[in-house]
């Protein structure tokens, strides 16, 4: 929400706004001299000429429900952001059920980094721009286009890329097939070019009858823009050769881990190759990229342990996420994943299962159930059956006295899940903050 009250702003509307909590985000809109009301009312609507809301916002929300009462129109988030996407002649929509945030970043960080002023709207704070957005000054927008619940079908960008399409969010899609017929309806609503996971059967799959330019990009030399010569790097970088095509463009090195993040960065390099940039350029840009909040974000190292927190909340993610930490030479890596939704936990419970037997130690906390109500039936306790050496704990409390009595040195905590679970890799740091202060 805030990037939007940021880029409203800065073309001159009047914005005023409500949330329920404090925060750096918050503070950074006031700071603008934009009036912001703590707790929800329906006085704080007075005068408004529109609401925008979020979908985290519920329909008997006090303020949702004046402004119905007083006829003044309403928009949902993802209908605002299309709006203002429109403005832009050469906007960027991210795609793809699995990282969103980081192409994001990364892609707003690279256009940047080559002087095109981008404006951008991301899913996680940038620590290079000190946020989760930015008002440029060019044509050029760069924002998330998610799925969930068709928001997506809200934009009509110039380029769009396709990262991957899975299995998620299937207690509004149903099944496969469902999420691909509205990635194809995406595609369709792009009007310019398509960067597409060429290594991804499904999003090959979902462009192949959409009659628009494509860039496809992947591991695959069958690709328009590829990657050679991959390697491990100290400290959790990687580098390889970019290729175009048969031509070596650069030798890239990049400061976040995982293959998938070589992934993220071609097509972030086609992106930019379309708008100008040569490779020199794209490899320099990619390699001053040093991640996003909570993806494979290093809180630090105390005691000899490292503690680490990744958003990672599906299978697919966590196999990414969890593969590159078993590359990056720890002892022993300890995963603690709170599950996200019982819909999610109860459908793909094998796939979850698979995945979290990668790392050596696993914890799980309560499932969070966010929008649902359990008619699933289904429990941590389950999952954590299908796991070998598996613990589950109810509180946040239990799992860092847990982890913090059993990790050695050189070993790797790292906390999983699209929700609140960073606040318990918070507890492990600061426990073994303390814990080591005492030696």
């Amino acid at each position: 929400m805030c990037p939007l009250a940021e880029i409203l702003y800065a073309k001159g509307y009047n914005i005023t706004g409500s949330d329920i909590s404090e925060g750096d985000t918050l503070d950074r809109i006031k700071n603008y001299g934009i009036k912001v009301y703590m707790g929800h009312s329906p006085e704080n609507i007075d005068g408004a000429q529109l609401v925008v809301y979020t979908s985290a916002v519920k329909e008997d929300n006090p303020e949702l429900t004046a402004a119905k009462e007083k006829g003044v129109p309403i928009a949902e988030r993802c209908e605002m952001l299309g709006l203002i996407a429109d403005k832009f002649k050469r906007s960027v929509a991210v795609s793809g059920t699995h990282g969103k945030t980081t192409t994001t970043a990364m892609l707003t960080q690279v256009l940047i980094g080559s002087g095109y002023e981008p404006t951008a709207v991301i899913g996680g704070r940038l620590p290079f721009i000190g946020g989760n957005g930015r008002v440029g000054t060019s044509d050029i927008m760069v924002c998330e286009a998610c799925e969930y619940v068709d928001s997506f079908l809200e934009l009509h960008p110039a380029i769009s890329i396709i990262l991957n399409v899975d299995a998620d969010h299937l207690d509004y899609f149903k099944n496969l097939d469902g999420i691909k017929r509205s990635f194809k309806k995406f595609a369709l609503q792009t009007s310019k070019l398509l960067v597409v996971n060429g290594d991804d059967e499904n999003s090959r799959d979902v462009v192949k009858d959409v009659d628009r330019t494509k860039i496809y990009f992947g591991f695959s030399p069958d690709n328009d823009y590829y990657a050679e010569n991959i390697k491990s790097l100290p400290g959790a970088r990687q580098s390889f050769d970019l290729m175009n095509n048969g031509k070596k463009l650069s030798s890239v090195v990049l400061n976040v881990p995982g293959k998938h993040n070589v992934l993220n960065a071609l097509a972030c390099a086609a992106v930019a190759s379309y708008l100008g940039d040569d490779g020199e350029k794209i490899a320099k840009n990619l390699e001053n990229f040093k991640g996003v909040h909570r993806r494979f974000e290093i809180l630090g190292e105390k005691c000899g342990v490292t503690v680490a927190d990744d958003f990672a909340h599906h299978p697919t993610e966590l196999e990414a996420t969890l593969s590159a930490a078993m590359n990056m030479g720890f002892k022993t890596v300890w995963a603690v994943f709170q599950p996200h939704t019982y819909s999610r936990t109860a459908m793909l419970l094998d796939d979850f299962a698979k995945a979290l037997s990668i790392p050596d130690k696993v914890i799980l906390s309560e499932i969070l159930p966010v929008r649902e109500e359990n008619t699933y039936n289904i429990y941590s306790s389950d999952l954590a059956e299908k796991i070998d050496g598996c613990v589950w704990f109810k509180t946040f409390e239990e799992i860092t006295e847990y982890v913090c009595e059993n990790a050695k040195e050189n070993d790797l905590i790292i906390t999983l899940g699209g929700g609140n679970v960073y606040m318990c890799a918070n507890m492990i740091y600061k426990k073994l903050s303390e814990k080591e202060s005492r030696i």
